[in-house]
């Protein structure tokens, strides 16, 4: 069963049942300008358009076999998400794509790299991730606008092109994407890590299987609870501390604990937004989890696009879990120790 209840009239509301207040779903004409993306890290923009008649699309070395490309995995979903949320707004993709491949035309072999003219040159984009909004199916939490958002990755160097065609892997997820400062919310049932098809038609079910087993309520309901439990200062620091500690853990101490993906870089962003962020800051004062959550996903936008979504969801688990382990819970204790 979906999730969604679309009324008769124009005003419609997300079914949340015992999980979450209402949500209303409103259409609006006017998109807000974007001040950022939902991933910064070493990405550059792209359109659809460059993808599909500007790069080249890698093949498997052994067979000749066309890989999927970026291009058309962006717009398969989009169908995907079209198709399911038939009614709705769904925005065009807001694409990222990194770690550009360059080649050359056969005529152009022999000419030295200074002397190569546009034409001369093939791309293609080792990594590229995407995320589209459907701002119509939205919840406010802690006074920030949630839209629903479905995000997709794709990285080449996840692949071994060498080889004979073989089912090709994606990354894949729904969730939501805070408007304040674009952090993406990312809950367990709404993410497939090993998605492995070997043609958009797949690609297109999988797509559809993943809405239709998302629970926006559930997740809603957990982000809601985190604004409800507060740290103080010198909690934050002690968390921030034992997330330092993990990353020099012995492996064997480390496979006991809960896994924590943010890196040094990441975890000293944490600390600086603590002081200096203007939406969830919370220096000299007690930090709610629903503000420690965003300082993870805000940290996490500096990730490289092939762990972007991993980190995403550890940062969901992470929040999640330290404040459960404030009302007393075992789990993540190491972390509030």
């Amino acid at each position: 069963m979906r999730n969604l209840v679309i009324m008769p009239t124009e005003k419609r509301t997300l079914n949340l049942g015992e999980y979450a207040e209402e949500a209303t779903i409103i259409e609006e004409t006017a998109t807000p300008k974007r001040v950022n993306h939902f991933i910064e890290a070493n990405t550059q923009e792209a359109t659809l358009q460059h993808l599909k008649n500007d790069c080249i699309t890698p093949v498997f070395a052994k067979d000749n076999e066309l890989t999927v490309n970026h291009a058309a995995f962006i717009e398969t979903v989009w169908e995907a998400a079209n198709s399911y949320y038939n009614g709705e707004t769904i925005e065009t993709p807001d694409i990222r794509v990194s770690h550009v491949i360059k080649g050359r035309i056969p005529e152009a072999i022999h000419k030295p790299a200074n002397q190569l003219l546009e034409s001369d040159k093939t791309i293609y984009y080792e990594r590229a991730a995407f995320s589209i909004d459907i701002p119509t199916i939205y919840e406010t939490v802690e006074g920030n606008k949630l839209n629903l958002s479905i995000v997709g990755v794709r990285a080449y160097n996840q692949m071994n092109l060498y080889s004979k065609k073989v089912p090709e892997l994606f990354r894949l997820a729904i969730g939501f994407k805070n408007q304040v400062c674009c952090n993406m919310c990312i809950f367990t049932d709404g993410y497939k890590d090993d998605l492995r098809v070997s043609n958009t038609s797949e690609l297109y079910r999988s797509a559809l299987e993943l809405f239709n087993n998302y629970n926006p309520a559930k997740h809603l309901y957990l982000m809601q609870q985190l604004g409800n439990t507060s740290m103080s200062e010198h909690q934050f620091a002690q968390i921030l501390g034992k997330m330092r500690l993990y990353q020099c853990l012995p492996n064997g101490y480390q496979k006991r604990l809960p896994r924590m993906l943010l890196t040094d870089t990441q975890i000293n962003s944490v600390a600086k937004a603590y002081i200096n962020d203007e939406n969830f800051g919370s220096f000299g004062n007690d930090l709610n989890m629903w503000k420690f959550y965003n300082l993870l996903t805000g940290a996490n936008k500096s990730s490289y696009i092939d762990s972007f979504l991993d980190r995403s969801l550890n940062a969901t688990e992470m929040a999640v879990g330290i404040n459960a382990a404030l009302h007393g819970d075992e789990h993540y204790k190491w972390f509030i120790d």
